[in-house]
């Protein structure tokens, strides 16, 4: 049975759209790969959050938070979204302990690791609110941490297919890796939130909260809408991944990411083979 932690309203499970969130998700507990998209990619972003709505249903447990991800311009839909929205569950939420940590990857699939900056809501957000400037964002109560994204699927063609792709997967997340907390977010200039990514050693990418368009208050702002939209208005505890801070970095298993947050912290992770999941069966 799923624990979802919330019912989007509205969602209709057509045959093909229910077999296309069965497959993803059948994958994903046996740790396999697949060969294509399983089906018809969706039409637009809307019907790929219905598969992922579904997807969602059929998963046997909590959604504890959200990942974001930029969509390019030459890449969006007719709903305007510069943004999408992935799931992220409870039992691959894993906080740091200052050892490293190893995350699962589906060998065969795709695999990559994001340095992030993390908001914690404090507060649940209004209900009946369904746009929001990156100003109101800014005014709920929020905690920010650093943290990493683990972005894999089981189709490594995943992130070429496109966002209604990537949305129809549980947005490419398969975990987060939660680090310190920064103090006094808000009252910081985002300029000097910095990070650094390095796989088995060597820098793959620099950059920081400034690399997201609009920072990130605007990622903030894209989740709380675009949640209240889909009838899943944000709650207290649930946590936002704001967006990649110095890019997608491929990573194979056997390999190791750290990542350096200027004066806040490192995050290090090993990447390990997704096995089949038994206490998802």
């Amino acid at each position: 049975m799923s624990k979802d932690n919330g019912t989007a309203s509205g969602t209709t499970a057509t045959p093909e759209l229910a077999a296309i969130a069965e497959r993803f998700t059948r994958a994903r507990r046996r740790g396999e790969s697949l060969p294509g998209f399983p089906g018809t990619i969706p039409d637009d972003l809307d019907t790929a959050y219905r598969v992922q709505d579904i997807a969602i249903g059929r998963w046997p447990d909590r959604v504890v938070g959200w990942k974001v991800g930029y969509i390019a311009v030459e890449r969006r839909d007719a709903s305007g979204d510069e943004r999408l929205l992935g799931p992220i569950f409870e039992r691959n939420l894993w906080n740091a302990t200052g050892s490293i940590i190893p995350i699962p990857i589906f060998e065969g699939g795709f695999g990559a690791i994001e340095a992030e900056f993390v908001l914690r809501l404090d507060a649940d957000a209004p209900a009946d609110r369904l746009h929001w400037t990156p100003e109101a964002a800014a005014a709920l109560p929020a905690t920010l941490f650093i943290g990493i994204e683990v972005a894999s699927s089981p189709l490594t063609t995943i992130n070429e297919l496109g966002p209604r792709v990537v949305i129809s997967d549980f947005g490419n997340n398969n975990g987060l890796l939660l680090g310190a907390r920064i103090p006094d977010w808000a009252a910081r200039d985002e300029a000097t939130l910095l990070a650094e990514t390095f796989i088995d050693g060597a820098s793959v990418g620099t950059g920081g909260a400034r690399r997201l368009p609009g920072g990130l208050r605007a990622a903030f702002a894209f989740a709380l809408s675009r949640s209240a939209r889909r009838g899943r208005p944000l709650r207290r505890g649930e946590l936002i991944a704001t967006g990649n801070a110095t890019g997608i970095h491929d990573i194979a298993i056997g390999q190791r990411g750290t990542v350096v947050f200027q004066g806040h912290g490192t995050l290090e992770c090993l990447a390990v083979a997704a096995m089949p999941r038994e206490d998802l069966a």
